[in-house]
């Protein structure tokens, strides 16, 4: 069985396990997920678990969460799964965003106000791998949880991370073109854009991306990074193709892909430049029901948003904590579009950005 079969495999398997989910929202779990030990071990060992919350919170605590921005589908996934079990669990939330990737300080800047205010304990998406280190060390000082949502922090001072690897994000992307594209097959160039320069899922998702298509006929060209603003990366497309103008394939974030599918119907290319994105948003999702995307890692940030404020309210009430766990990865493409359900990946398509629960 070849690698491409595998995970066809593999994705229609864990297709099956989410479609007996149960369909009520307020019955999202046991959710199938994976724990990395020992927790925030860059070389830990993943293992398969089923995931469930608290039934309820013993206080209504209050949570302030953090986020880079709410410029794409993607954190409105996280912030949907974030304020509904907030209300699921019974306790207050806020939510803050910074505005984009170059806003570090006022990422710092609005935690700093949320525990000011009284916060009990913050979920974070980071702006940046290592930049919040400092944040969070005097937050840990004053036995303030920290959860470290999405993105990835490198300090060992969390309390606990509900994140998936981004390196397997981007080598399950990779693996997709290099089953298609193996070695000794016609070479293909595949122009890259990963996000922004820093941040660290983009780095990791970088390495996991080159790592799996090493071997292959795939050719990367030069990564192009950038915001993943649409604008921002409109132009980064629109330059890679302009450079290069017999890229077979359009690889990285969600926002590169949904960007570029206007771009190229305006030029024609649809048939000739393919479209990868390395997760996944309700745009991408759409896409690849169109068939103008091919393929995207779908790492149900909903539920990552779910898990972070469970295991803040278990930090808080110190019961049993799953340190370091993410949701189980999978690719989503045409051969499965239609069978995962949509509600266990992606927000409702009417959901527009909460930023308080009360």
């Amino acid at each position: 069985m070849n690698a491409l079969a595998r995970a066809l495999v593999a994705a229609t398997v864990l297709g099956s396990s989410l479609a007996a989910l149960p369909a009520s929202a307020a019955e999202w779990f046991p959710y199938p997920a994976v724990e990395v030990t020992p927790a925030f071990s860059a070389d830990g060992k993943p293992k398969d678990i089923s995931y469930s919350p608290l039934p309820k919170a013993a206080k209504k605590w209050d949570i302030c969460v953090s986020f880079p921005h709410m410029k794409d589908a993607y954190w409105l996934g996280v912030d949907y799964g974030v304020v509904e079990e907030a209300k699921r669990l019974g306790v207050k939330v806020t939510v803050v965003e910074a505005g984009g990737y170059t806003e570090l300080n006022k990422q710092i800047s609005q935690i700093e106000d949320c525990v000011a205010r009284g916060a009990n304990a913050v979920v974070i998406g980071a702006i940046s791998f290592d930049g919040l280190n400092n944040l969070v060390a005097e937050l840990a000082k004053k036995n303030i949880p920290v959860i470290d949502v999405i993105n990835g922090i490198s300090s060992p001072a969390l309390t606990a991370k509900s994140l998936v690897s981004f390196h397997t994000m981007g080598a399950e992307a990779g693996r997709y073109l290099a089953a298609k594209h193996s070695a000794g097959s016609p070479p293909v160039k595949v122009g890259w854009f990963p996000g922004p320069a820093g941040a660290g899922w983009v780095e990791a998702a970088n390495k996991g991306f080159m790592e799996a298509v090493a071997g292959s006929a795939v050719q990367v060209l030069e990564p192009r990074y950038g915001d993943t603003g649409k604008e921002a990366q409109l132009r980064l497309v629109e330059d890679a193709l302009q450079a290069t103008p017999d890229i077979k394939y359009v690889a990285g974030t969600a926002v590169t892909a949904e960007a570029a599918q206007g771009l190229l119907r305006e030029r024609g290319l649809t048939d000739k430049v393919g479209l990868i994105a390395f997760y996944m948003t309700p745009g991408v999702h759409q896409g690849i029901k169109r068939g103008f995307i091919q393929a995207a890692p779908a790492d149900s940030m909903v539920i990552q948003g779910r898990i972070a404020i469970d295991q803040a309210v278990r930090a808080l009430e110190k019961t049993d904590l799953v340190r370091h766990v993410g949701p189980k990865i999978f690719v989503v493409d045409k051969s499965n579009v239609g069978s995962v359900p949509r509600d266990t990946i992606l927000p409702p398509d009417n959901f527009a950005p909460v930023f308080s629960v009360k």
